[in-house]
């Protein structure tokens, strides 16, 4: 019994089908609903209500409906409610359903400017924090650089040297 609640479950989501494109169905479907009279009752009830929706026509609008709808929506608009919390409804609502003044184009792009400036300087403040923890001088660098600092004071005295005229002391 509960199997054929499964099943049922499932031919009653392919009825559209089995009526629209038979074909597309599984075989599996069509040998359930050969042999199951609940099913096979349901399909004749979905093709009767196919085939009175098919005879169903919409009716045509009268030639002043647009002009009478649109004066009724301007008639809406202009009634003002009274008390100031219905105003305030109402104004809600007609900005709800006809919209607002304000645009949310320029508000959304401003908006993200923002974002982007913000995480644009957190990120480049967070590489540059991390850089600076990177690059810590060793005790070693430190050593050969103050050699490369005295070499460069050496060359210099030697410069100076040989500009003012050599050796004086020897006079």
């Amino acid at each position: 019994m509960r199997q054929t609640k499964t099943r049922c479950k499932l031919v009653d989501e392919n009825l559209a089908d089995m009526l629209l494109d038979p074909h597309a169905v599984s075989a599996k479907v069509l040998t359930h609903v050969a042999e199951c009279s609940d099913c096979q009752g349901e399909l004749v009830k979905f093709k009767a209500t196919m085939q009175l929706l098919d005879t169903w026509q919409a009716p045509e609008p009268g030639p002043y409906f647009l002009t009478r709808l649109s004066a009724r929506v301007r008639e809406e608009r202009q009634t003002a409610p009274a008390g100031w919390l219905a105003s305030q409804w109402a104004r809600l609502r007609a900005g709800m359903t006809y919209g607002s003044g304000l645009h949310a184009r320029p508000l959304a792009a401003m908006a993200l400017t923002v974002v982007l400036l913000v995480g644009g300087g957190a990120y480049l403040s967070i590489t540059d924090v991390l850089q600076k923890q990177a690059v810590q001088p060793s005790p070693l660098a430190a050593t050969v650089h103050d050699l490369q600092t005295l070499d460069s004071n050496a060359q210099v005295l030697d410069q100076m040297e040989a500009l003012t005229g050599g050796n004086e002391s020897g006079d």
